[in-house]
């Protein structure tokens, strides 16, 4: 293994450079078709779906939305999966503040398995959040404590990994993974390679693991996704005190994780400013931080299935997505789908079908709708309250690293330390090469190093 992420950490330096000695690429076109009256004829050729009506006890989220939008909805959230710390919404909610504990369960004997290093305990912590619109929510999260004791200065660092979770239902959870065990149905390969975890426990770091889509599994949501990773921080600091109360905290996302990443640390300053001076800093990788560019290139191509999963998931916390699906769409939302991880709702993208195929209006990535959810998913204009690494392939496709190296241009003029490094290769290899120059980053962060800023 180390001889492995030596040989990526050569290849890496190799490969990486400042934003500034890359060329900007041509932008990317949208697609050149259109399918006028699509919308109409699939909704004559298919006729609805049986919705249930709403139940005696709605699910959060429904106050204010008209009736049928509210059970389409309801229909189209994820399925319980017998376990309550993942399930059950408390009742008083709105009395805790966000990050306070609502549960603890000790999960040492099913984690450690899976961890593959020695571990002195895995903690499965329940805690209050908030939704997108600032509504009470919660989250879950898991906290792996390494058997190796620390011995630096000050509390023990954290590393807080925030992994491509990519999913519909709550079983692809991490935490519930590492609650319940590995199944080749829900549980990702992403969770454990690259070895984040292994790597920052034997270095004596703590791992803390959001399962940063929420209750509702509102993948892709960046709002929803920084709540709950602050969040966690909030409730490690609450449950071990002593322990974590000092302590400094790392973040790190690749893909689907950098959404929550970059959600995070956006939201520092106006929702969690008293965790400013705990974390150190934030590496983020294979960012998708603007919905628009994906738009254009993940649309009506073998990514599809992905971007239709996001546009869904995203439509879990802000309806107005949903209420402009078409009864295709409808049908396909309500179905067992609606539970799966990526390797499952991934595969129709080899049908390479455009979004408008689901949609209620023409040409739905160019309406005013679809304008507002680019606007609140850029965050455009927040600063980063912690030093920033980006890093992004060169040669991604579907991710572009137009838009990378646009939050990294952005941060700068906000007077945000930041790094930037270009990396050889598409999503996949970009993931492994830009890889060893994320962890050095953020080790030496946690190690007390002031942060570079190559603005």
């Amino acid at each position: 293994m180390r001889c492995l992420l030596a040989i990526t950490a050569a290849l890496t330096l190799l490969v990486a450079a400042p934003a500034a000695a890359e060329p900007e690429p041509p932008p990317i076109a949208p697609p050149q078709f259109t399918l006028p009256g699509l919308p109409d004829l699939i909704d004559q050729l298919i006729p609805p779906p049986p919705i249930p009506p709403l139940g005696p006890r709605p699910p959060a989220g429904s106050a204010g939305l008209p009736p049928e939008l509210a059970a389409l909805r309801a229909a189209t959230l994820p399925m319980d999966v017998g376990d309550p710390i993942f399930d059950e919404w408390p009742d008083d909610l709105a009395a805790h503040a966000p990050g306070e504990i609502l549960a603890v369960r000790d999960i040492t004997a099913s984690a450690a398995p899976l961890v593959l290093v020695p571990i002195a305990a895995a903690t499965l912590l329940k805690f209050r959040s908030t939704d997108a619109h600032g509504a009470p929510s919660f989250g879950t999260a898991t906290l792996v404590v390494p058997a190796t004791p620390w011995s630096g200065p000050g509390g023990r660092p954290v590393v807080v990994n925030n992994l491509p979770i990519d999913a519909l239902g709550r079983a692809c959870d991490p935490s519930y993974t590492l609650a319940h065990g590995f199944s080749l149905v829900s549980s990702n390969f992403t969770d454990f390679v690259p070895p984040t975890t292994q790597l920052a426990a034997l270095r004596g770091y703590a791992v803390l693991i959001p399962d940063h889509e929420g209750p509702w599994m509102a993948y892709a949501e960046p709002i929803v996704a920084g709540h709950i990773v602050l969040d966690a921080i909030r409730a490690v600091r609450e449950l071990r005190s002593d322990e974590f109360g000092a302590s400094g905290f790392a973040m790190t996302g690749y893909s689907g994780g950098a959404i929550a990443t970059h959600g995070a640390v956006k939201l520092i300053e106006g929702y969690a400013p008293e965790l400013a001076g705990s974390i150190v800093g934030a590496a983020l990788g294979g960012v998708p931080a603007d919905f628009e560019l994906l738009a254009r290139s993940m649309n009506a191509n073998l990514a599809s299935g992905v971007f239709m999963g996001a546009v869904f998931g995203i439509g879990r916390e802000r309806p107005e997505i949903l209420a402009h699906m078409n009864n295709l769409a409808q049908w396909v939302t309500s179905s067992p789908l609606k539970d799966t991880c990526a390797g499952v709702f991934a595969l129709p993208g080899v049908l390479m079908l455009p979004i408008d195929i689901g949609a209620d209006i023409p040409d739905p990535l160019h309406s005013p709708l679809a304008a507002d959810i680019y606007a609140v998913t850029r965050m455009a204009g927040l600063k980063s309250a912690v030093p920033l690494y980006i890093y992004n392939g060169e040669q991604e496709f579907w991710i572009p690293a137009a838009g990378a190296r646009e939050l990294y241009a952005q941060q700068c003029a906000l007077g945000v330390p930041s790094v930037y490094r270009s990396v050889f290769g598409e999503h996949v290899l970009a993931a492994a090469l830009g890889y060893p120059g994320a962890i050095g980053w953020l080790d030496a962060r946690l190690r007390g190093e002031p942060a570079p800023n190559e603005c």
